[in-house]
């Protein structure tokens, strides 16, 4: 990757970690993520909306991709790339396959989410191979602040469970 790509791809996960303390400032859940095209062509973004719209399938991811899909018209974003402020749970990984997005980049792993009270380890357990090994190609770009969302919706309630 040269670092030009690098240095643009930074910037689009930094993006993703500002979207999700925006959502964690307005009482969210600390996740976000964007939909882009290899040209850098944001299709669509998103934030955890499983409380708001009371859908345990309204992750981040999952909400990203289906508003790049109704605003450009398309069933699917083949060949495009999903950031996410925290690594994607099993339902997201494959909720993308299934979208034909072909990298996910995220900044926090799912080893920090879980150290702030998010562990959705246990998503991965159902399937045979490790969702990282499905084929998509996966990226940890863990950028300067990435744990702050997560601070700042512990501070903010004291656990995940409020």
């Amino acid at each position: 990757m040269t670092t030009a790509a690098k240095d643009h791809l930074t910037k689009q996960v930094e993006e993703a970690v500002r979207i999700s303390r925006e959502h964690v400032a307005a009482g969210g859940i600390p996740f976000s993520g964007i939909v882009v095209r290899h040209d850098g062509r944001v299709l669509g973004t998103g934030f955890n909306r499983v409380r708001e719209d009371r859908d345990a399938s309204a992750h981040a991811e999952v909400v990203a991709l289906r508003n790049a899909t109704k605003q450009h018209g398309s069933f699917a974003v083949h060949g495009a790339t999903l950031i996410a402020s925290g690594e994607p749970c099993a339902l997201c990984y494959q909720v993308a396959l299934y979208f034909g997005v072909e990298h996910v980049i995220y900044a926090a792993d799912r080893r920090t989410a879980a150290q702030y009270g998010f562990d959705y380890s246990g998503s991965y357990r159902i399937y045979r191979a490790d969702p990282t090994e499905w084929g998509i190609r996966t990226t940890h770009l863990p950028v300067e602040g990435h744990e702050v969302p997560f601070q700042e919706y512990l501070a903010n309630r004291g656990s995940i469970h409020s």
